[in-house]
């Protein structure tokens, strides 16, 4: 029985490696190409603000084919729609079928997934759908993962908190209203380390940088002035 294609939607942080490790794990489906959005502008992967390097280092380590989809600076939701619409009739061409994500709970997004897929006969796949955010950060420490914190929300988290790598400890000790996972934004990774991996990612850490950013008029979950905050830790690929 053929396995169905599918390709993954590689954002680079751990919730991506926790859901592409079960999805490797089940024998319906082959994975046979990881999808990332990055900011032209800068080189770096879209929202976590990872070095396009460190990217391409991390896949190569995954031993699966990856390609990129490049937006500008600021992308409108049209040139965003237009550059999914050109990637995915690519790859529909090319005989997948199914679509992965790394999403946990947030039921506006998955339903926007599943609609604009749909549109192209495309279906969507969710591995770690509805899981217990706590019992799944657990999980993936419990399976030898090692992620290290790009970028936070300044709403909850200070300068000192990027470049941390995830930890027991770091679980037990988050702000209240954090999710174990930050599944509501609240901060990102870079997954260096881990059982689907050949190899660890190595790096070294660069400087830390705060940013300001107009808040979403549709989001109000993560700050409810007109601009917020976010710290970056730059991460320098040791692979050069």
């Amino acid at each position: 029985m053929s396995k169905i294609k599918t390709y993954f939607n590689w954002s680079s942080g751990k919730d991506s490696a926790l859901a592409l490790y079960h999805l490797l794990k089940d024998e319906r489906y082959s994975v046979d190409e990881l999808i990332t959005t990055v900011n032209s502008h800068y080189n770096r992967v879209s929202m976590h603000g990872l070095r396009k390097e460190l990217l391409q280092a991390q896949t190569n380590a995954l031993n699966i084919k990856s390609s990129l989809i490049e937006l500008p600076e600021m992308p409108s939701m049209e040139i965003y729609e237009q550059k999914m619409i050109e990637i995915v009739t690519r790859l529909k061409d090319n005989g997948f079928t199914h679509s992965a994500f790394g999403d946990i709970f947030l039921e506006d997004l998955k339903t926007y997934r599943e609609n604009q897929l749909a549109e192209v006969d495309l279906k969507a796949v969710f591995p770690i759908w509805k899981r217990d955010t706590k019992e799944l950060i657990h999980e993936f420490l419990d399976l030898g993962f090692k992620t290290i914190i790009v970028c936070a929300n300044s709403k909850y988290f200070d300068e000192d908190f990027v470049g941390t790598v995830i930890d027991k400890h770091f679980i037990d000790n988050l702000p209240e209203g954090v999710d174990p996972c930050g599944e509501n934004g609240e901060f990102h990774t870079f997954c260096f380390d881990g059982p689907i991996f050949k190899k660890p990612i190595p790096f070294t850490i660069g400087e830390k940088i705060y940013r300001k950013y107009n808040t979403p008029k549709t989001d109000d979950s993560i700050c409810k002035s007109d601009k917020y905050g976010v710290w970056y830790c730059d991460l320098i690929s040791q692979n050069a």
